[in-house]
């Protein structure tokens, strides 16, 4: 029979493989949503750069819907831990700017 051993790790499940990809068109909704002086501060490749400036180009609904899911999929490939730290900073900083301004 097929049956998995114990010590083999079962892959992911459909629902946290689409989870995990919300998440990451999220982020990527959220870079989009970026002041072009910040953004440009993060460590991006040069293909998601690009994928995030023509969203911020576009206007058809439908036209964004699907370059968001693009880069939805280009950001599988991004190492997450430096842009979240880096995104991280940016909102320590916005938030202590905040507070000076009270």
């Amino acid at each position: 029979m097929n049956e998995p051993y114990d010590d083999e790790p079962l892959p992911p499940s459909k629902s946290s493989r689409k989870r995990d990809a919300i998440a990451l068109q999220k982020l990527g909704e959220r870079l989009i949503g970026m002041r072009e002086k910040e953004f440009k501060t993060l460590p991006l490749p040069e293909t998601l750069v690009d994928a995030i400036q023509e969203a911020r180009r576009l206007t058809s609904q439908q036209a964004l819907a699907r370059q968001r899911q693009y880069i939805g999929k280009l950001m599988r490939d991004v190492e997450l831990e430096p842009l979240e730290k880096a995104l991280a900073a940016l909102t320590d900083t916005q938030n202590a700017h905040a507070r000076l301004r009270k």
